[in-house]
């Protein structure tokens, strides 16, 4: 019985081990730098799965997005991944105009979706990660924002 115990423990730090090093890291942080920019933190729920949480300011807004994504190796190219997702996200926004000085808030919520490359240093705790981020708002300044292109650094562990 011991050493059916003993090999199925084996089994699971070697799972576990093999899923860690499959994207290089298992959490991040950072710095999100583009048409908005803010905070970035990115978590690896399995071997090709994360999610990725963004506080992020944009045209007199704060925003905070969630993101589900998956991600894929580019054998090619070690430490470097492509992903896919979607998610949400929900804020608020001052906007100006003509007829009021100070202008307005109010609530934006929308739907996410992304796409982009994540690459991890060999050697070093540090993650770039270039993505395109479109959304469409539901609440509050409706509509399309196809301009969200993004730099993030992180710090891994």
């Amino acid at each position: 019985m011991k050493k059916i115990l003993y090999t199925l423990v084996l089994f699971a730090f070697m799972a576990i081990g093999n899923e860690t090093l499959a994207q290089g890291y298992n959490t991040g942080i950072g710095l999100r730098a583009g048409v908005g920019n803010g905070l970035t933190v990115k978590h690896f729920i399995s071997d090709k799965a994360a999610l990725e949480g963004i506080l992020y300011t944009r045209r007199n807004g704060l925003l905070i997005a969630g993101l589900y994504e998956v991600h894929n190796d580019i054998r090619e190219a070690k430490g470097l991944q492509w992903f896919y997702g979607g998610g949400a996200q929900l804020g608020t926004r001052n906007s100006t105009s003509n007829n009021n000085l100070w202008g307005e808030s109010n609530t934006v919520l929308g739907i996410l979706g992304i796409i982009g490359l994540d690459y991890k240093f060999d050697g070093a705790p540090i993650n770039l990660s270039l993505d395109y981020k479109p959304a469409f708002n539901i609440v509050g300044h409706t509509g399309f924002w196809g301009d969200e292109v993004a730099l993030s650094i992180r710090f891994t562990f």
